[in-house]
């Protein structure tokens, strides 16, 4: 197996490094950070006609360009790099995933184009107010009546859940964990906006109240596919989580070489560099982790694929913080200041500590997988 980038591959990092640097700078980030939003619609289309990223791992036939997850976690590096602020991570990592996995091939072709086009945002509905993610979790409610299916119980921390056009809600019925589409208009829905640590990534609380719904697939078959969605996006987030910490490390670089005491720069005191050189370890320990579990995922072999991602979002989540933490500390008294980026970036790393699990959990999940 060939374990670098073609050239094509690089030229993508670089389109859509080069498009997040002019839509998702520091100005942008804190726009939509205070906005109730969280997105802007035109960069969201732009994302999606121009560059085509929300349908890039989507197959042709559903409306997407049919590309592999080695190239959607280079999309997914790069916005974390750029902190971007919008319901990507629940579109594309989530949603999207779980109809590719679900097993009803006529949900696919209604849904997937819209999500494809960037004309549907999507998320997936699983955690609950425990905020767990296994199969025991799930309590949220569904019984088939003469008018169809209907949802009765609360979701927690949904990401984007207040924006977006199609929930894919996980519930349990007679027969097991089932996965439902519910629209947003849908009756009985209400969606009430959380308060978070990090404004960039919003999460919501959903109350269904006798919902009507869709089932996706056979009844009490779902929670399969739930659990290889929850692994690809560990692995993209893993993903995401490298390229913030490498724009961590990259901020504190670039202050260590102008920020002057006692008449030189203090990067050449052996204390910051010594920080910044185990910043380096840390973030490239975490990239070999993260693709490694992309390059899984292309492979398709589903025991690697478990091992790969709980490794990599337990080693990712965890690094990222503290290389964002050791960001703070080079900088000094200026980076502790609402003013300054590098808290926007220690934020995201604590949400996405913890946001499909702590790293003890996916560390426990890893010594299952490993029959440890």
């Amino acid at each position: 197996m060939d374990f670098t980038f073609s050239q094509e591959q690089d030229e993508l990092r670089k389109v859509v490094r080069s498009f997040l640097a002019k839509h998702s700078d520091e100005a942008a980030v804190r726009r939509l950070a205070a906005d109730p939003r969280g997105h802007d619609p035109v960069v969201w289309r732009r994302m999606a006609g121009e560059l085509g990223l929300q349908g890039l791992a989507v197959p042709e036939e559903y409306g997407g360009s049919g590309f592999g997850y080695v190239d959607l976690g280079i999309v997914f590096e790069e916005a974390g790099r750029a902190l971007l602020c919008g319901p990507y991570f629940a579109t594309v990592a989530l949603a999207a995933e779980a109809l590719l996995r679900c097993d009803d091939e006529q949900a696919r072709h209604d849904l997937l184009p819209g999500i494809a086009s960037g004309e549907r945002i999507a998320t997936l509905a699983l955690t609950e107010d425990s905020g767990r993610w296994d199969e025991p979790a799930v309590r949220l409610t569904a019984r088939d009546t003469p008018a169809g299916w209907r949802l009765t119980g609360t979701k927690n921390w949904v990401p984007d859940g207040h924006l977006a056009d199609l929930l894919l809600v996980a519930a349990r019925t007679s027969t097991e964990i089932s996965l439902f589409a519910v629209d947003a208009d849908a009756h009985g829905l209400t969606r009430t906006p959380l308060p978070t640590l990090d404004q960039t990534r919003k999460q919501t609380r959903l109350r269904f109240d006798d919902t009507p719904a869709r089932l996706l697939g056979a009844e009490g078959t779902a929670w399969p596919a739930l659990e290889r969605t929850l692994a690809t996006a560990s692995v993209l987030l893993a993903a995401e989580q490298v390229g913030g910490a490498a724009a961590a490390l990259d901020a504190a670089v670039d202050y260590a070489r102008i920020r002057v005491q006692y008449g030189r720069p203090i990067g050449s005191f052996q204390g910051v560099k010594h920080k910044c050189a185990d910043m380096l370890v840390e973030i490239e320990s975490a990239r070999s982790a993260s693709y490694a579990g992309l390059w899984a995922l292309d492979a398709g072999e589903e025991a690697e694929i478990a091992v790969a991602a709980a490794l990599a979002q337990a080693f990712c989540s965890e690094a990222f913080t503290r290389v964002a933490g050791d960001n703070i500390q080079v900088h000094g008294g200026i980076g502790f200041t609402w003013e300054h980026p590098a808290h926007l970036y220690f934020k995201r790393a604590k949400s996405s500590e913890v946001l499909l699990g702590s790293p003890s959990y996916h560390r426990e999940l890893l010594a299952t997988r490993l029959g440890i």
